[in-house]
């Protein structure tokens, strides 16, 4: 069988081609045809058509009719203006073509996508938010109002329209039901800026206007959707090839485990339609007519269910259609309403039962004919029906072998009342070339392919697969054509399950954790086990072999609180380190969403579709750890930090306690700064912190960086006791150890960091943009002015075991890079015989006293350098009392006792950007020569 690129509206599918013959004739194997007249997306529809693309304009199976413009139109595949008053759309999905470009659409109606789609996944959508110059890839108008986007792939949904979009979002892991030897482009329309060109022929491909062009949503390549079946359907993910963790080198067996908990994307309660934010009654506006307002005189709006769900949820659509509108009219026009595309001459409408009409069985039964408002006898036409299948005696069912590795196929099989799944199984296995194996080592599976999640059942063998097909279509139409039935082998699939369970009390040995756990939730020790334990973090992984137990556990983990302190449940994938290409080096990166604003919310939906969602990590569910252990089997790779410096401590402490556990003990680590200060950011050429760049820059200027080392210091705290009385707030005492990368304050630095900590803890919500920062640090500091603590008299310093005299200074600062309080060198320029020049990778520690606010206002404009005092790789300090200390902008008040500062164990390798300048975000130029796709009979 040979393979054929099939472009989709949402995602781009194989097609394999068919034998010749008809299927309903007897049993073939085919590609689904898709003209308007045709096959359904259903896995049951009428007669069938064979061939892998039909020619033609009908090939897209849309409802094209000729129409009069009255605005400024754009065509949906060339992107050029109409002009003249005519244009060609369909009824069903509002596609806008030239009539001379009618015979070169290839995107399929909205209407048949669902059977397209070559591996079902779902999506996860975030909350409502405004897009601007965003498209529906239901009903492809823009999004004017709020609308809905998957946080994994570029699809974009009016709320009203998640119910009819296609489960084709990006496959980034194997689950175990469809494992591909060849990862293929994933394309989506409507996702390029106005400038793009294409890649083929070189011309303008997107638009800002309509949704049109395609882009592959893991290399980047654009095209025109002509042109991309011109390119070779393998994806090497082009420019970020090297950083990109692959699909296939990521195992996650989840089940019923939704894509937002295997991402570990933070559940938002989305509404469905109507719950009560689209009308008071629960209404949706009907796809290809979205607007709501008076029908226009001599028409009327008609409420539209599509099943006994619907009717529960009381979800519906509405259609305008004249008064005296044919049964035939308001049937296409309540189908098109539920892109349904089959035969209307298969449906009926009947009246929706009130309250009152429950026992009236005529009134409740009532089928839609054309007539007056009024009826015989005075009785009220209804304004609100139900769309239901006409019995049927025998169907074709679509029949997918889930072995396939490329491509969609199915045989189409006739079935009667008689048919069960095991009969069906028995038909299928020899249109298949299975037929020498037994019909024990096979089942029928029903996938039921929804939006939100893909869910999967087993069919029992004596299922009568007639009655299932008609306990579906009454429950729901729409739920009808995104249902398919795959034959699949009966292997048996070990369940394993990873859980990573944080927040458990820190220093217990495993069999305290484990004697804990089955305490909090009763966890069983046949199924689960204990594979690995943090003691120093409080945190364990669990292997879980039932799946049944494994969600169990996720749930209840979540509600669950040990000794005070909630714990962090996280679904983990496992990397297959040995499949991994031997110059590939993934990003591992770990997100702050609380810093910088909004703008760590946006990156982490930017890096997750820009690279594999399981390589991307948030700061605030579970730490670094988790992000460690995913990775602790790869053998190189690095690590983007994106936060502010307290964000890059936290991260390089956690990679400190896991070195020992890593087959790279050493990944360089990139800095995003997103924080106020950003010191270590500006020393590694990372800038004073993020201002918007394309996220796609950000992660070529991360692969072309140079490695270089940092030193790391070890902070230990040793109080003689906690103060008291009127220094009571030093009894919260930090961490026995701390670690240092930038500098280490006492005294007046350490206090204005305190006060600027505490006033961001009460009002959160007003400390999101670095200006308003900085502007409440002068203010602290402005109420500090005249303030005299005489610092120099409160502690005693000890260098390399030698006692300094201190000056009379009200801050002393141990400074390891050259930048401090946002960019300030605090050290100085000035050459002095005293001191080595220094450096960050030196072993050694330079001490600097300031004499006040004053003197460090003037410090950090240039003015003036600090107080050298000494310089040194140990350091012991007393505290003689309760005094504010600041390690890597993170303050705390510190109760007497010792401060020993020391270097910690090797150096820490951090990725300093290249001076020469960045490349432009998008597509490259080269992108073939950078690993894109060569077109197919390309001379390269």
């Amino acid at each position: 069988m040979a393979a054929a690129a099939e472009p989709g509206a949402r995602g781009w599918l194989g097609g394999v081609s068919p034998r010749s013959g008809s299927p309903t004739s007897s049993p073939e194997l085919g590609a689904g045809s898709r003209s308007r007249s045709g096959p359904g997306s259903g896995p049951g529809s009428g007669p069938e058509r064979s061939g892998a693309r039909p020619p033609g304009p009908a090939a897209p199976s849309h409802s094209f009719r000729k129409v009069t413009l009255t605005k400024p139109t754009f065509c949906h595949l060339c992107s050029d203006f109409i002009w003249g008053l005519a244009g060609i759309l369909c009824d069903v999905c509002n596609f806008m073509s030239h009539e001379k470009c009618l015979k070169h659409v290839k995107t399929p109606c909205t209407s048949v996508a669902p059977s397209l789609v070559r591996v079902p996944v779902a999506h996860c959508f975030g909350p409502r938010g405004l897009y601007k110059r965003r498209f529906c890839s239901v009903c492809r108008k823009g999004l004017e109002a709020l609308g809905l986007r998957c946080e994994v792939c570029e699809l974009h949904v009016h709320p009203d329209c998640v119910p009819f979009a296609c489960s084709d979002c990006r496959q980034c892991h194997q689950d175990g039901h469809r494992e591909h030897d060849a990862h293929l482009h994933h394309w989506r329309e409507g996702t390029l800026p106005s400038g793009a060109r294409c890649e083929l022929c070189r011309k303008t491909c997107g638009s800002s206007d309509v949704p049109a062009g395609v882009r592959c949503e893991w290399c980047g390549v654009q095209a025109h959707s002509v042109c991309s079946a011109a390119l070779a359907p393998e994806c090497t993910f082009g420019r970020l090839r090297t950083l990109v963790l692959p699909p296939a080198c990521v195992r996650l067996l989840s089940r019923n485990f939704s894509k937002m908990h295997c991402f570990r994307i933070p559940e938002i309660a989305v509404p469905e339609p109507g719950d009560g934010e689209d009308s008071a009654d629960g209404s949706v506006p009907a796809g290809p007519g979205r607007e709501v307002g008076a029908p226009e005189s001599g028409k009327q709006t008609l409420k539209i269910f599509d099943g006994s769900d619907a009717m529960q949820r009381n979800h519906f659509r509405t259609v305008t259609v004249p008064h005296l509108a044919r049964s035939q009219e308001v049937l296409e026009a309540a189908l098109r309403a539920y892109y349904i595309p089959e035969d209307p001459q298969g449906f009926q409408l009947q009246a929706l039962p009130t309250p009152a009409q429950l026992g009236d069985t005529v009134a409740a039964g009532k089928v839609w004919s054309a007539g007056p408002a009024e009826e015989e006898g005075g009785r009220a036409a209804p304004q609100a029906w139900v769309l239901r299948a006409l019995p049927r005696t025998q169907e074709i069912l679509k029949i997918y072998p889930a072995w396939l590795k490329v491509g969609v196929a199915y045989v189409s099989i006739r079935v009667t009342p008689q048919s069960t799944a095991r009969s069906v199984v028995l038909e299928v296995l020899p249109l298949l070339g299975r037929q020498a194996e037994g019909v024990e080592g096979f089942q029928l599976v029903e996938v039921l392919m929804d939006s939100r999640q893909v869910q999967r059942t087993v069919l029992a063998d004596e299922e009568p697969l007639l009655d299932r097909l008609r306990e579906i279509r009454q429950m729901s139409l729409r739920q009808m054509s995104q249902t398919r039935f795959y034959v699949a082998e009966s292997r048996a699939l070990a369940p394993r399950v990873s859980l990573f369970v944080g927040g458990l009390p820190p220093g217990l040995s495993p069999q305290e954790y484990r004697s804990l756990l089955d305490e909090a939730v009763a966890s069983k020790a046949a199924l689960v086990t204990v594979s690995h334990v943090y003691s120093t973090q409080g945190a364990v992984v669990l292997d879980v072999a039932c799946f049944a137990e494994a969600e169990r556990l996720y749930m209840l983990v979540r509600d669950t609180a040990v000794r005070g302190r909630p714990l962090t449940a996280l679904v983990l994938p496992e990397v297959l380190h040995m499949k991994l290409a031997p110059d590939c080096r993934p990003l591992l990166v770990f997100v702050n969403p609380r810093s910088g604003g909004l703008k760590g919310r946006d990156l982490l939906c930017s890096f997750r579709k820009l690279l594999n969602p399981h390589q991307v990590f948030e700061l605030t569910n579970g730490g670094p750890l988790p992000g460690f252990h995913v990775f602790s089997q790869v053998p190189c790779f690095r690590v983007l930090v994106c936060g502010g410096d307290g964000t890059v401590g936290w991260v390089l402490a956690a990679l400190e306690d896991m070195r020992h556990r890593l087959a790279c003990p050493e990944p360089a680590v990139a800095i995003l700064p997103l924080g106020t200060g950003n010191d270590l950011g500006r020393v590694l050429r990372w800038g004073a912190g993020y201002s918007g760049e394309d996220p796609f820059s950000v992660l070529l200027s991360v692969d072309e960086a140079d490695a270089v080392l940092v030193d790391r210091w070890t902070i230990l705290l040793d109080a003689h006791e906690a103060a008291g009385g009127e220094d009571s707030e030093a009894e919260a005492e930090p961490p026995k150890i701390v670690q240092m990368s930038n500098y280490c304050g006492i005294g007046i630095d350490a206090e204005l960091s305190l006060d600027f900590h505490q006033a961001r803890e009460e009002e959160p919500g007003k400390f999101t943009s670095r200006f308003h920062n900085k502007g409440v640090y002068v203010r602290v500091g402005l109420q500090k002015i005249s303030h005299s603590r005489g610092l120099h008299r409160a502690l005693r310093l000890q260098v390399e075991q030698q006692e300094v005299e201190l000056p009379s200074i009200e801050g002393l600062i141990f400074i390891n890079i050259p930048s401090w309080g946002s960019g300030a060198d605090l050290w100085g320029s000035d050459s002095d015989s005293r001191f080595e020049k220094p450096r960050m990778d030196d072993g050694l520690l330079e001490v600097v006293g300031v004499t006040g606010v004053v003197h460090m206002g003037q410090v950090q404009s240039g003015l003036r350098s600090g107080i050298r005092i000494a310089q040194g790789s140990y350091f012991r300090v007393t505290l003689l009392k309760a005094t504010p200390v600041q390690v890597d902008g993170e303050p705390w008040v510190q109760a007497p006792g010792h401060l020993i500062i020391s270097a910690v164990g090797p150096k820490v390798h951090m990725l300093r950007k290249a001076k020469q300048k960045p490349r432009k975000a998008g597509p490259p130029k080269d992108a073939r020569a950078d690993g894109a796709p060569a077109p197919k009979g390309d001379p390269k």
